[in-house]
């Protein structure tokens, strides 16, 4: 069956994000090296930024790498960081072809200066381009970017640059790593965790959340479709009633 032909173009996610979760025991089943688990998940990233471009989604945002992953054996992150290094390099003819305007948050800091250099360098290229908006989240932890911000805020009222009665969601989300994107609507997890670990917990406040059992490796364009077309079939009230709604 073609999914496809379900999907209302009309009513869109603007903005999904995915917490792409089950690289490790997928290679795990599999008898293979979490490195092979973490290498075939980016096979995975590239058919869903395709098929996201294609639908018309304006925002993708990835979680590629928290900041509680740095705490994983040191063997795996450097894959990890390898893992990232190569997919740009590889993947910039992918943005380019689609017209993707590549974007991250996170504490990019802590990133080894290639992982830095080559993001930068992908982002300088395609930061024209208009089609959709891929975020990959990278050293990135929600409660680390919410104190960031509030440690902003404090500074600026402390030296008068803001006072504190202006201070309301729009000065928040000023100060946040997504200052550029709109709000999460669509919010998809794989590998059967039920949890946000730590993810655009700001962000996602109206967000409609999705998990499937599916391992990232294992997820493909009409499992996406499957996540849209739930999406599609659920009322947002945003608070009101469904009355008020309709």
């Amino acid at each position: 069956m073609n999914l496809l032909e379900n999907i209302d173009a009309k009513n869109l996610p603007q903005h999904l994000a995915i917490i792409m979760d089950g690289n490790g025991r997928w290679a795990k089943q599999k008898g293979l090296l979490r490195a092979l688990g973490h290498e075939s998940g980016t096979k995975s990233v590239k058919v869903i930024i395709e098929a996201s471009a294609k639908l018309g989604i304006e925002f993708l945002t990835l979680y590629a790498f928290s900041t509680e992953n740095w705490n994983r054996p040191k063997l795996e992150v450097e894959t990890l960081m390898k893992v990232l290094i190569n997919s740009l390099k590889k993947e910039l003819t992918t943005l380019q072809k689609n017209n993707i305007k590549l974007n991250a948050i996170g504490n990019l800091e802590k990133l080894p200066k290639s992982a830095q250099k080559e993001l930068l360098d992908v982002i300088e290229k395609t930061k024209d381009n208009t089609q959709m908006t891929l975020t990959l989240a990278l050293s990135y932890g929600s409660r680390e970017e919410i104190v960031s911000a509030v440690r902003n805020i404090c500074n600026k009222v402390k030296n008068n640059i803001i006072s504190i009665d202006s201070i309301d969601d729009s000065i928040i989300n000023e100060h946040l790593y997504t200052q550029n994107l709109p709000d999460v609507d669509l919010l998809i997890r794989t590998s059967g965790e039920h949890r946000i670990s730590n993810f655009l917990l700001w962000q996602i406040a109206y967000a409609e959340l999705y998990f499937t059992d599916i391992l990232w490796p294992d997820f493909k364009e009409q499992d996406l479709y499957e996540a849209i077309i739930s999406y599609q079939k659920r009322e947002r009230r945003f608070g009101k009633t469904s009355e008020q709604i309709k």
